[in-house]
């Protein structure tokens, strides 16, 4: 695609996309919940270095985006749980890729040094 050059409307979505899962933080997220549902603390531990004040950020505009889901059970004291959503399993394949281009950029610049 990016040798081929794209119309408006390529753009469009690429910018919907990006404004979906921007920063550092959010595609972290969704690989910690790819394996199973989990409380707030977990997914904290799972991603290192996040600030709780970010975490809880992040988790709410993943949930407004539908990427997660937020379930809070009726016990004491209450119990909250994120999993992700079908439409946030979607990016598997972009995380897949994501993952091997990573790989690929890591061997790169590190291969000039």
């Amino acid at each position: 695609m990016i040798s081929k050059g794209g119309c408006p409307k390529t753009m469009l979505s690429i910018k919907d996309a990006l404004e979906a899962v921007e920063g550092r933080w959010k595609l972290l997220i969704l690989f910690s919940l790819s394996e199973c549902p989990k409380r707030f603390g977990e997914i904290s531990k799972n991603v290192n270095g996040i600030t709780d004040k970010t975490l809880s950020k992040e988790l709410k505009l993943l949930e407004s985006n539908k990427l997660i889901k937020r379930e809070v059970f009726d016990s004491f004291p209450p119990k909250v749980m994120y999993s992700i959503t079908e439409h946030g399993k979607s990016l598997e394949r972009v995380l897949d890729e994501l993952h091997f281009w990573g790989l690929l950029h890591r061997k790169e610049v590190l291969s000039d040094n």
